[in-house]
C-alpha cells in the first residue's frame, strides 16, 4: 500500500494526536532508555518520545512515511521495516505502537518480532483498533459495493481484548493492563469526511474497481452514512480502541 503522507498529516492528524495520552499515561518514557516506535508514520510521536531524553528509533513499512519523518525530524533515527520481519541490532527497553497493529494480519509474526526485540522485563505499550472499530463505515461500504456488483473483502485485524491478550501470553508476555473503549473520532471535513477517510485508509478495498465506480461508491457511502454519524454539524467515525500494556517475561 502506498501512503499519502501529506493527506495523513493534514486531514488525519488525530491518528498521532490521540497517541499523546498513550505516551504520558501508559508508556511514561524515561531519560536514557531505548524505545522502538513501531509503525511510526510521519514521526510526530517518535519526536515527542525523543524529546523526553529517551533514545528512540522509529520504524515503519512505508518509505513515503519514513521520508516525511526524516525531513520533519532529522535529529531522530528512522528506519523502513515491516512489523512481521524487522530485525534491528539492539534490544529495547520498551516498544511503543500506536494505530499500527490492526494493519498487520500476520499478528503472531509481529508479536514474535516484538518479543525478540525487547529486553527481558521490557515493556510493550500498544493501541490498535479493537473489535467493532469503524463498523458503521465498513457495513455501509460492504452494502454499497455489493449493490454495485463488487465483492467486499475484510482487511483489518480488530481483535477483542481476550483474543489479543491470549496471543501475547502465548508468545511469552505477561499482560498487565488492558483498556477497551469507544472513542468517537471527529473527521476533519464535514462534507466529505467519510470519503477522505476511505481514500486515506481504505484504498485496498478498491484495488480492482475502476475509478468512476470507485468515486460513485464513495459518494454513496458518504451520502447514506453521514446523517447517522453527524453531531452538531460534525462527522464522527465510530472508533473502538484496544490498549494493552505487557511485559516480556
Amino acid at each position: 500500500m502506498i501512503w499519502d503522507a501529506d493527506l495523513y498529516k493534514t486531514k488525519h492528524a488525530f491518528v498521532f494526536e490521540y497517541g499523546n495520552s498513550l505516551i504520558g499515561d501508559w508508556l511514561q518514557p524515561q531519560t536514557g532508555e531505548t524505545i522502538l516506535d513501531l509503525g511510526c508514520g510521519t514521526g510526530e510521536l517518535t519526536a515527542q518520545l525523543a524529546a523526553t531524553g529517551a533514545h528512540v528509533t522509529g520504524l515503519d513499512a512505508s518509505p513515503e512515511m519514513i521520508a516525511t519523518a526524516r525531513r520533519s525530524f532529522p535529529e531522530v533515527t528512522f528506519e523502513v521495516g515491516d512489523a512481521t520481519s524487522f530485525t534491528l541490532p539492539q534490544q529495547f527497553d520498551a516498544i511503543f505502537s500506536n494505530a499500527t497493529l490492526h494493519w498487520v494480519r500476520e499478528k503472531e509474526k509481529a508479536i514474535s518480532r516484538m518479543h525478540a526485540q525487547l529486553k527481558k522485563g521490557g515493556r510493550l505499550i500498544i493501541e490498535m483498533g479493537g473489535k467493532g472499530n469503524v463498523d458503521s463505515i465498513l457495513r455501509t461500504l460492504d452494502r454499497v459495493m455489493q449493490a454495485k456488483g463488487y465483492h467486499y473483502v475484510p482487511f483489518w485485524y480488530f481483535p477483542s481484548p481476550g483474543e489479543y491478550a491470549t496471543l501475547l501470553e502465548n508468545a511469552g508476555f505477561r499482560v498487565e493492563r488492558v483498556h477497551f473503549f469507544d472513542r468517537p473520532t471527529q473527521l476533519a471535513d464535514a462534507a466529505n469526511g467519510i470519503i477522505d477517510w476511505l481514500e486515506m485508509f481504505g484504498s485496498h478495498f478498491f484495488a480492482n474497481v475502476p475509478e468512476n465506480d470507485k468515486q460513485a461508491i464513495l459518494q454513496q457511502v458518504q451520502q447514506e452514512l453521514a446523517p447517522q454519524v453527524t453531531r452538531d454539524g460534525q462527522l464522527y467515525a465510530d472508533y473502538v480502541r484496544l490498549r494493552v500494556a505487557a511485559i516480556k517475561i
